[in-house]
């Protein structure tokens, strides 16, 4: 398994994280963006940089994932996309997108886009808190093992 990440939208703390799996489990990472990061040193973690664009990194990390990879992505389409391609997707709060779930959460996407692009003022999610952090580590490391 190698894991994608969609590193323009990923939080830090949440690439920390990787980056100790990544280690501990030696385990490659990809860190996809259009804009340049500081990775630390590692056999284990690479930096790939796109052009910049709408979701250029998105379509380079679909191309490139294969079947049995996790893609860490908030991006719902990105993540329906490799789910179809039977890699797995976790978004920075630990759920894991699925077949069984995946086409509810596109709806839901959809749904809200289609109000906000009528004036319907509509809430973004809530800050990254400690729980997500625990939720995102737990299903990281069961994915891993």
């Amino acid at each position: 398994m190698e894991i994608w990440v969609d590193a323009d939208a990923c939080p830090a703390v949440i690439k920390e994280i990787l980056y100790r799996a990544a280690d501990r489990t030696r385990t490659k990472v990809t860190l996809v963006a259009n804009q340049s990061l500081k990775i630390p040193a590692s056999p284990f973690i690479r930096f790939l940089r796109v052009g910049s664009g709408f979701d250029v990194a998105d379509h380079e990390i679909a191309k490139q994932v294969k079947e049995g990879d996790l893609v860490i992505t908030s991006d719902i389409p990105l993540a329906a996309e490799v789910v179809g391609k039977g890699a797995f997707a976790l978004n920075p709060r630990g759920e894991l997108y699925s077949k069984e779930n995946i086409t509810s959460r596109l709806y839901v996407r959809d749904l809200m886009e289609s109000f906000r692009a009528t004036g319907i003022e509509t809430q973004g999610p809530p800050p990254l808190n400690q729980k997500d952090r625990q939720v995102f580590a737990n299903n990281l490391h069961k994915l891993l093992l």
